[in-house]
């Protein structure tokens, strides 16, 4: 991974509500140590660790993950998801 993390740091991750996939909402969350692999970062979420990877999306700042968030699910003006 090309950014370092550190135990306690706050950060912030895209979340897709898991019932419907085409919600989603920016949240905060924790960087620990996982309690099953103390030598290795995780993010602490709703009372969940979650694997701290290439796979997640991490922001630094909750303004960087707004925006993020508005290029990948607020359709633009003009845009139209049916075009017939």
């Amino acid at each position: 991974m090309s950014k370092e993390y550190k135990q306690g740091q706050i950060v912030y991750v895209i979340i897709r509500n898991p019932h419907s996939q085409d919600v989603a909402n920016v949240q905060e969350a924790v960087v620990m140590h996982d309690p099953d692999s103390p030598d290795t970062l995780s993010l602490f979420l709703n009372e969940t660790f979650y694997p701290l990877n290439d796979e997640v999306a991490v922001f630094l700042s909750a303004s960087e993950a707004e925006q993020a968030f508005k290029e990948a699910f607020v359709p633009r003006e003009g845009d139209s998801k049916n075009h017939g």
